[in-house]
């Protein structure tokens, strides 16, 4: 029969009890030590690990209250709070067990005990104390897998007056749990924005699921969101948490809301409700606590008045409005944003420290930058590949001749915001003969995203 892995540490000073409890145990466990002074707990614990202490209540000179066994059943979990402790105790002490289960301890054991009984209390303790150690490590590698994805969001770079009105509000809304939305133009800057809000938050310690919704099918939205159970649908091959359980007690970020469907606001605006989803395939309801931040780049107010957008869910999610500038509206930022990338690029690419000279940051400074940051910032990362010389060039950075003249600025003033993305992304796609991925680049959009909008528009 093979033994347990496990090193279990007995207390008691009944030495028949120790010899009975080491002879059996010994066939069913790895390593056994018995100790039948209690004083030598806390040396015994500084130099060995154990995965279980059995841990007598009441010892020679305190023989009834249980006094001593709680003393060093507090002792141990000081010493080692993940402990695992077994009470052993007597029939009369009932009420001491289940009182010290309250205080820490794990399970309790009556004696004389049955030798199955006591080998079926020992397997179930260690069970509960492996699930905690699993618990334990989930929650060490949670940790790191935050630290490691606020640290790619985490430079929030401008000290231009329309970045510092920004933080002002991220500063005065972060602690709270008020319903946040963020509004901008694609590429300026609206996830890390959302992640500061996190990080600054009361839940920076939980997770930031984020949620793009404008890669979501309609047909997928609900499994993926509010998840299913297994057999809910024809590849539902096991029970799945959506993103809101995912994010239960931290933070969820829902990006391009303003791309949900009539049908699709409903579903969301009725868990924003009741706080409460329901998985695919089950009736049961699922309560949820999330900080909710969503963003979009479009113009949510006017699709409220042309029936687009839902207004009941508009007030949901805004509770705080915050406004991101485009980079042309904060050009003062352009040096540091790209002294940043220049140093983020050089590092990546094991290259040599790369600069501007001057002509080449006025150069970027009267450009329209349609792709605000996002843009920058693969322009930047491009130039460090490309350019020969360790001083960029105003023609490292591939800017075509007209492009201190905004696209936006030569478009008639009567057209409203939808009118002017249509006609932008036309001119774009036009100018580079219909290469999607160019065109993508140059307006700081992904493909998928340059697709949904040439649809959208009927491009």
């Amino acid at each position: 029969m093979e033994k347990t892995k496990a090193r279990i540490l007995i207390v008691d000073d009944d030495a028949d009890v120790l010899l009975a409890a080491r002879l059996f145990l010994r066939q069913h466990v790895e390593f056994v030590h018995t100790e039948k002074n209690p004083e030598n707990i806390p040396d015994l614990l500084k130099s060995e690990s154990y995965d279980l202490i059995l841990l007598d209540m009441n010892f020679s000179r305190d023989a009834t209250s249980g006094k001593e066994g709680f003393h060093w059943m507090n002792k141990i979990l000081e010493i080692d709070p993940s402990s695992a402790i077994i009470l052993i105790t007597g029939y009369g002490d009932i009420e001491l067990a289940v009182q010290g289960i309250k205080e820490g301890a794990t399970n309790f054991l009556l004696k004389p005990w049955e030798n199955k009984k006591l080998l079926a209390t020992i397997n179930a303790t260690l069970e509960v104390r492996k699930s905690r150690v699993e618990l334990q490590d989930l929650k060490g590698k949670q940790r790191v897998l935050i630290a490691d994805q606020d640290a790619a969001y985490s430079n929030i770079i401008g000290t231009s007056p329309a970045m510092q009105k920004v933080m002002s509000t991220v500063n005065k809304v972060a602690k709270t749990d008020a319903n946040i939305l963020i509004l901008g133009e694609n590429g300026t800057g609206k996830e890390v924005i959302a992640r500061a809000l996190h990080r600054a938050s009361q839940r920076a310690g939980e997770v930031f699921i984020s949620v793009d919704l404008g890669a979501i099918t309609e047909s997928l939205f609900e499994s993926e969101l509010f998840g299913y159970k297994k057999g809910a649908f024809t590849d539902a091959k096991e029970d799945r948490a959506g993103r809101f359980e995912a994010a239960h007690k931290g933070t969820i970020f829902l990006d391009e809301i303003g791309n949900l469907s009539p049908n699709l606001q409903s579903k969301l605006l009725s868990v924003l409700q009741s706080r409460k989803v329901v998985r695919l395939g089950s009736s049961k309801e699922i309560t949820i606590d999330v900080r909710l931040i969503c963003a979009t780049n479009m113009p949510l107010y006017q699709m409220v008045n042309e029936g687009k957008f839902r207004q009941d869910l508009l007030y949901r999610i805004n509770t705080v409005e915050i406004k991101l500038p485009a980079l042309r509206e904060r050009t003062e930022d352009i040096e540091p944003l790209v002294d940043h990338f220049l140093d983020l690029y050089c590092k990546k690419y094991k290259m040599p420290k790369k600069r501007l000279n001057a002509s080449t940051l006025k150069r970027l400074c009267t450009h329209h930058w349609p792709g605000n940051i996002r843009e920058l910032q693969h322009a930047v990362e491009r130039a460090v590949i490309m350019s020969e010389g360790s001083m960029l060039e105003p023609h490292d950075f591939f800017l075509s001749e007209n492009q201190e003249t905004s696209e936006v600025e030569s478009l008639p003033n009567n057209m409203n915001l939808e009118e002017t993305e249509k006609m932008l992304i036309r001119k774009v796609v036009d100018k580079h003969g219909g290469n999607i991925s160019r065109a993508a680049k140059e307006l700081g959009l992904t493909r998928a995203s340059l697709y949904r909008r040439l649809e959208k528009h009927d491009i």
